[in-house]
């Protein structure tokens, strides 16, 4: 074979030392790269088997590789079609640039490495990210084929001259520069392999193991072992997504959820993707028992393309209510070094976004129709996902609003529809509004609850951390509906019905009443006001209105121009209740007497709230043994 030396047609003497300096922080995909490289050339020569066009023996098509500590190496070796010499210049020498200047313009742009390998074909040329030598030893599988070595330096000089590789296929070797010594340590090269070569669909080989093998029996007939070893295979090469639903049990969808989430609760149930066109999509998706702790559960799902990991940020393939699940999508559609602007571009990717969204949607009303009573059991968990869905994916509550779930304080589920017709003849006010009363904590707020359970009054629980933006998403979806929280107003004016009672007292006493109570609140943000209410109403009550409150709840949540609700201070109403008897005892009594009673049926009404703590509740319990 001809010795030969020559240029690398890039046109630009200072290419390597960008490829290193931009590309080092994501130093790591240099391993993917050169693993899919040696993936993609296996693969070929078993089609040309498979297709006639290759009678050879395939022999063992492993990936191996290897470090050497002391030669300061890392070798990938692969037994895939190999190339010539020709094909080394046409493939490795012409890297895919139109010209140098286009590469320093558009390089200033990218945002990370992938879009840089992306954008101009650098696959194999990562691998000077950590080297400052490369060498390729490869022979073709074409018959009479030559086997032939290229290497480089890290500049723009090449040399290609006979080969040592006796047997088809390409060895790449890295002699790894100074700042690069991590990538040969052992476990930091499993590391990379755990990570982008997990599910390969070529075994990948890395270092030995021990196994134990039967070894004849001993003298009383007892089996013998010893111990051998073995190739290192580190990948499952026909993960469940590759396969059909029809071959999978339960039990294959669960080992493989153990497999990805080793430390997770079992999953709820899943979903099997699996569309050829008009793209081209697998994968499997689980819905996880998420309770209300949702924030952990987050940047679950894989991307592969092709079996080779990508990425964990898939939000903009996934739609972002769907982030919450776990799982693996994969997708030769996207390309393996893929960037966001790409992501964000591309029409097939906005297709895979939809077609998740449909394909839960229409798991989720399979649950429901199938088996409402199992669906309710579960919706704990999957109403997060649920509701979640419905206010940030118009297409998918037109679906949910089927199988959505409102859930009230007795624990009975009841879908948008059915709701609405449990209440409406009950709950709607003078003005034709309906009313949907909740708690968020049906214990801590029990005696408003009760309140309202008196009247007659169904309350819901919404006591989920997404449920402050659902609330307010229904009100908008459903006609002449708002939502009441049950502390925000006194039972009779939650819902204004035309009968409202009246009270007895002179326009001197009503004066002196609030003055008295103003006297023993003492507090600025508690604003006194009469009330007209049923005698066996309480006689005080805390309420705090609604939207107030709601916009407060919300700016914690992070509500973006509403923050400036988050820093104002609580403001409650006190409602005395003007027609209770314990009113006109206060009147009656004493001056000195008037505010400790006073004190002592508004500490009962902070009591109710939950408000009532620390020196303030030492005083109550003391007040409360002289008053007895």
């Amino acid at each position: 074979m001809v010795q030969e030396k020559g240029t690398i047609s890039i046109n630009t003497e200072n290419i390597f030392p960008i490829i290193k300096k931009f590309l080092y922080s994501d130093h790591e995909i240099f391993l993917r790269e050169l693993v899919s490289n040696a993936v993609d050339a296996t693969q070929k020569i078993k089609r040309l088997s498979s297709l006639g066009q290759f009678s050879g023996e395939l022999g063992n098509l492993n990936i191996q590789i290897a470090i050497d500590e002391k030669a300061g190496t890392l070798t990938v070796s692969d037994s895939g079609i190999g190339m010539t010499a020709e094909e080394i210049k046409k493939y490795i020498n012409q890297v895919a640039f139109s010209g140098a200047t286009e590469f320093m313009e558009k390089f200033k742009e990218a945002k990370d490495a992938n879009e840089i390998i992306g954008r101009f074909g650098l696959g194999f040329y990562s691998a000077f990210m950590v080297a400052n030598k490369v060498e390729i030893e490869t022979l073709s599988y074409q018959e009479g084929a030559e086997p032939a070595k290229w290497s480089c330096d890290g500049s723009t000089e090449f040399e290609i001259t006979e080969g040592s590789r006796t047997e088809r296929g390409t060895t790449v070797i890295l002699y790894l520069n100074e700042e690069s010594k991590e990538f040969l340590e052992q476990h930091r090269i499993q590391s990379i392999l755990d990570k982008y070569a997990r599910f390969l669909p070529i075994p990948v080989q890395f270092g030995t193991k021990t196994e134990s093998v039967p070894d004849g029996e001993d003298k009383d007939g007892k089996p013998k072992y010893k111990s051998v070893e073995v190739d290192n295979i580190i990948n499952n090469t026909n993960p469940i997504w590759t396969k059909a639903p029809s071959e999978l049990k339960d039990e294959d969808y669960l080992n493989f959820y153990r497999e990805l989430y080793p430390f997770q609760e079992e999953p709820l149930f899943w979903i099997h993707l699996n569309v050829d066109y008009p793209f081209n999509l697998t994968g499997v998706l689980y819905f996880p028992k998420l309770k209300n702790d949702f924030e952990v559960h987050k940047n679950k799902i894989q991307l592969y393309s092709r079996q080779v990991f990508i990425t964990d940020e898939v939000k903009d393939i996934v739609p972002e209510f769907l982030l919450l699940l776990h799982g693996v999508i994969d997708s030769p559609d996207i390309p393996l070094n893929v960037s966001r602007s790409f992501l964000q571009a591309d029409s097939n990717v906005k297709k895979i976004n939809s077609y998740i969204s449909r394909k839960v949607a229409d798991k989720l009303q399979e649950l429901f129709n199938k088996d409402r009573k199992a669906y309710e059991a579960k919706w704990e968990d999957i109403g997060i996902f649920v509701k979640y869905g419905a206010m940030s994916d118009e297409k998918f509550y037109e679906k949910a609003k089927d199988f959505l779930l409102l859930t009230n304080t007795a624990k009975e589920y009841y879908t948008l529809e059915e709701y609405n017709a449990k209440v409406k003849d009950f709950q709607t006010d003078k003005n034709g509004t309906l009313v949907y009363l909740y708690s968020i904590d049906p214990e801590h707020q029990h005696t408003y609850v009760q309140a309202a359970q008196k009247k007659g009054y169904d309350v819901l629980l919404m006591n989920s951390p997404i449920d402050p933006h659902f609330i307010q998403h229904i009100e908008m979806k459903l006609e002449k509906t708002t939502m009441k929280r049950v502390d925000a107003d006194v039972p009779e004016k939650l819902i204004e019905k035309d009968d409202a009672a009246k009270h007895t007292l002179t326009e001197d006493e009503s004066k002196k009443l609030k003055e008295i109570f103003d006297k023993a609140i003492a507090n600025p943000t508690m604003k006194v006001e009469l009330e007209s209410l049923p005698a066996e109403t309480l006689p005080v009550t805390l309420t705090e209105e609604e939207w107030m409150r709601r916009m407060k709840d919300m700016s914690k949540l992070g509500g973006g121009g509403m923050n400036i609700y988050g820093n104002m201070p609580d403001n409650f109403k006190v409602a005395v209740n003007a027609n209770h008897p314990l009113v006109q005892k206060i009147l009656q009594a004493e001056e000195s007497q008037q505010t400790i009673l006073a004190k002592q049926a508004f500490d009962l009404a902070l009591l109710a709230k939950g408000m009532l703590k620390g020196a303030d509740l030492t005083a109550f319990v003391e007040r409360s043994v002289g008053v007895l």
